[in-house]
């Protein structure tokens, strides 16, 4: 699945659904980039592919219209999301390729913005909040605003999408329908509420967002029996890719960068930034907070869909990936030495994970940067490379000669398996 299992949003469908949704039509899953040569050859061949190696080998997995379905672990936990969305006070995701904001920049653009018709800080009064923003409704294909008449733990429960067209945008909705839902029952909140919805679509389109959230408060003016709402807090999201790709939006992509905006941030994942590489640190289960240090592996993989898959494919076998690292399509030495610093540092690394497709990637490259970091920075966890495409075997040849504690293959399945025996160790 790469890109399509591992991106879930709020209450969308996750992996499970959507190979679910593809298995009932047909279409055959595999669990890895290795296995879809043999199905294709099978296909081409008028016969059907038989996986019953992966079917045993994947205790969990289930025959659906006699095809093959796996079960994954994604890298979004959905659990994960909703407390970052949902609290008062914003926190980073476990899965981030997009640029965050924290919570004094976020009010910032916010006043800037609204400028008098906003108003924004803590509520003057002990009170009831509520939640508002603009995201993506994907089932709808189409912007939508999210509102819940709370911000507490029952928010999800009655969270509303309303979704509008993109072209002519929000000011052609339903007002009253948000406002009824929100419990705001008289002229001048649905007024301010129109207001502030247009000063958020503004702030939404202007700098390509893909989330706002924020928690708004109803004031009643003490000098009259106007009221309006006020935004107490606010976590905004903005796809970096217009930035890293086009060089839009420079001064936002800035302030996200800069050493205050720092602190809300993975210091790692900044660091790897800066050298290209991606690198996320996966939170795992909730029993990671007893900070146990066994069975966690330490992935390196050049290209995000694949690094992904990894993940997912260790998670079927009975292993537990620390994190998610992508050195990029063409990997370099470098990249690599760099990578092997990044992962070692995740304390709860017990084995790290080299796995290395494609055809642009030069296999002895790779395997000079493996040997070159564990020479210079070394590890006290055993490592477990996987090299296939050009120069595999001139690779798997350099790493073999060594004399480091490095095992090599070719095939992913007997890689992973050893990588997830010594991480258990």
């Amino acid at each position: 699945m790469g890109h399509a299992g591992a991106f879930t949003a709020l209450e969308e469908p996750d992996a499970i659904a959507k190979i679910t949704a593809l298995a009932n039509a047909g279409v055959i899953m595999v669990d890895h980039p290795s296995e879809i040569g043999n199905v294709l050859k099978s296909q081409l061949r008028g016969t059907t592919f038989n996986h019953q190696d992966s079917a045993s080998r994947i205790g969990s997995s289930v025959l659906l219209n006699g095809q093959q379905r796996r079960h994954m672990s994604t890298i979004a936990k959905t659990r994960t999301r909703r407390s970052f969305l949902l609290c008062s006070k914003p926190q980073k995701p476990d899965q981030r390729r997009s640029l965050y904001l924290s919570g004094d920049k976020a009010m910032a653009i916010i006043r800037e913005t609204g400028q008098a018709t906003l108003n924004t800080g803590p509520p003057s009064s002990p009170g009831s909040q509520s939640l508002l923003g603009i995201g993506i409704d994907r089932s709808a294909r189409m912007p939508c605003i999210i509102a819940s008449p709370s911000t507490g733990s029952d928010a999800l429960i009655s969270l509303k999408r309303f979704p509008f067209d993109f072209v002519r945008g929000p000011n052609e909705m339903p007002i009253e329908q948000i406002a009824a839902h929100l419990n705001l029952n008289t002229p001048s909140l649905i007024t301010s509420l129109r207001q502030t919805i247009r000063s958020l679509s503004s702030i939404f389109y202007r700098n390509e967002a893909y989330l706002l959230i924020t928690h708004v408060a109803a004031e009643i003016e003490a000098s009259s029996s106007c009221s309006s709402l006020t935004i107490t807090s606010a976590n905004l999201h903005f796809d970096d890719a217009a930035f890293r790709i086009a060089g839009r939006h420079a001064e936002l992509h800035a302030l996200g960068n800069n050493t205050a905006a720092a602190a809300d941030q993975d210091g790692l994942e900044i660091e790897a930034e800066n050298s290209g590489i991606v690198y996320i640190r996966l939170l795992g289960d909730a029993c990671e907070k007893t900070k146990t240090k066994t069975g966690y592996i330490g992935t390196i993989v050049n290209g995000a869909g694949l690094a992904m898959n990894t993940v997912d494919a260790l998670a079927l076998l009975g292993g537990r990936a620390a994190n998610f690292l992508d050195t990029g399509g063409k990997a370099t030495t470098e990249t690599v030495k760099r990578s092997f610093a990044l992962v070692l540092r995740d304390p709860r690394v017990r084995a790290v994970f080299v796995n290395i497709f494609g055809g642009l990637t030069l296999g002895d490259m790779i395997a000079r940067g493996v040997i070159m970091a564990l020479k210079e920075v070394g590890t006290a966890v055993p490592v477990v490379v996987r090299i296939r495409g050009t120069n595999e075997k001139e690779g798997q040849e350099l790493i073999a000669n060594s004399g480091l504690p490095v095992y090599a293959f070719d095939s992913f399945d007997e890689a992973a398996a050893k990588v997830i025996e010594l991480s258990k160790r």
